[in-house]
């Protein structure tokens, strides 16, 4: 039974440490080239721009990945807590409540909110180019949480499969 159990930890835990890796990837990928890419165009073409981005991220690739780890980090966290006394315990514990709080707690308190604000307003309109302003340095400093708890996140997976 116990080869089972760590058989089944490993699997998961790598499929964890990949999932928190490519999110990681995605919000860093933001974070340096996408939205300072957006803020030298034209801010109703950022806008634009971004609105048409929140619209095409929810798709089952983006979604599978970033929901997909959020299961597995509960599925880790609750196996952890069931009893599974291995060293590499605290890893998944720490590598799960990475994920939830800086990627999925952050998402959707502050990035999703934000997102949210900036799909009602029309690109060309003065009230969206102050949104836009405040909407890229809010937005960005919440996406620079995300891939640190992601990448964080990723590095305490892969700790706890090695």
């Amino acid at each position: 039974m116990e080869t089972v159990n760590n058989t089944l930890i490993l699997s998961l835990s790598t499929l964890a440490a990949l999932g928190s890796g490519l999110m990681a990837g995605t919000f860093f990928a933001f974070s340096t080239f996408v939205m300072p890419a957006l803020t030298r165009i034209p801010p109703s073409q950022g806008i634009a721009a971004m609105q048409s981005i929140n619209v095409v991220v929810i798709n089952p690739w983006f979604l599978g990945v970033f929901g997909g780890t959020a299961a597995l980090s509960l599925v880790l966290m609750f196996l952890t807590l069931l009893g599974w006394t291995d060293h590499r315990a605290i890893y998944l514990l720490i590598g799960g409540g990475l994920y939830l709080l800086g990627t999925i707690a952050v998402t959707g308190l502050f990035n999703v909110p934000l997102n949210d604000a900036l799909a009602t307003v029309k690109p060309e309109s003065e009230a969206g180019t102050q949104t836009w302003v405040h909407y890229v340095a809010t937005w960005t400093a919440w996406n620079h949480i995300r891939t640190a708890g992601s990448l964080l996140s990723a590095a305490s997976f892969i700790l706890a499969a090695r």
